[in-house]
């Protein structure tokens, strides 16, 4: 994938007030400097995406995201490239950075309590549906409740989440280990693997900056995630029970969740097969 954008268009996407950077607090800084110390975001937007994932077919504004030192070297590198005459090796320029994506959906700058969901990347399950998880489920029921709340809300799109944080290859891996017999924690382990070893830093600086300091409410089961949030500095997040897509493909996947400490019932768990 290419990471480059002229500078040109660089500089015309600032000036329109499409490219900005915000620091770790969610603050605006100057996009023109360097990068100061800590962690700062380069966010793109609003791009206007007609969605089709949930029933009422929004057309969200949306943001990507990423990191400035993770862009800055790819920068650094296509600078030198074009220098030296070397274009033609721009389809190099590949990165494994993540880039996160927002998608504002309704009016939540006028909410005092935007309803929000940090969704963790899954191929297997938003992408191709797969019913191992409820990832899929989840993401579509995310899109509908945000746009069916009275002003919307925001729904963070964290790539590099693959898997609880291990990726796409491991996740693979774990998959097999499961079918073996382990459960999703377990497998994790046997691959000398966190249970768990998703950063979420970036996704609460975006919900500093879109949030604007209001209190969320925040769609999710697991407490580690609001507790990791909190640490990072979101303050005033209520947790919202987001239960969906469970059958009996991941039911086993599921209770083990609960039993590492995600918040789910035992009503919770009822499928209608």
């Amino acid at each position: 994938m290419f990471t480059y954008i002229n500078p040109e268009i660089r500089e015309r996407l600032i000036r329109d007030g499409k490219l900005f950077r915000v620091d770790s607090e969610g603050a605006p800084v100057e996009m023109l400097e360097a990068a100061g110390p800590g962690q700062h975001l380069n966010i793109m937007g609003p791009i206007p995406l007609p969605l089709a994932r949930s029933h009422r077919q929004p057309t969200v504004k949306w943001y990507a995201s990423v990191r400035s030192t993770e862009l800055s070297e790819v920068e650094d590198l296509a600078s030198t490239l074009r220098e030296q005459g070397g274009q033609h090796l721009f389809s190099h320029l590949a990165s494994s950075m993540a880039v996160n994506s927002v998608l504002v959906i309704g009016r939540p700058e006028t909410s005092e309590k935007p309803l929000v969901r940090v969704h963790s990347s899954c191929l297997t399950g938003d992408v191709l549906g797969s019913k191992r998880c409820e990832c899929g489920p989840q993401l579509e029921a995310a899109l509908d409740r945000i746009a069916d709340d009275a002003e919307g809300g925001y729904l963070i799109y964290m790539a590099g989440h693959e898997g609880r944080g291990i990726g796409l290859w491991a996740k693979a891996a774990t998959y097999l280990l499961q079918d073996a017999g382990e459960d999703t924690y377990q497998a994790n382990r046997s691959l000398g693997l966190p249970d768990d070893s998703r950063d979420f830093s970036d996704a609460a600086v975006l919900l500093k900056y879109f949030g604007q300091g209001k209190p969320l409410r925040l769609l999710t089961n697991n407490p580690k995630k609001l507790d990791d949030l909190s640490a990072l500095g979101v303050a005033n997040i209520e947790q919202v029970k987001h239960v969906c897509g469970v059958d009996d493909h991941n039911l086993g996947y599921l209770k083990a969740k609960r039993d590492w400490g995600h918040r789910l019932a035992e009503d919770d768990l009822l499928t209608d097969e």
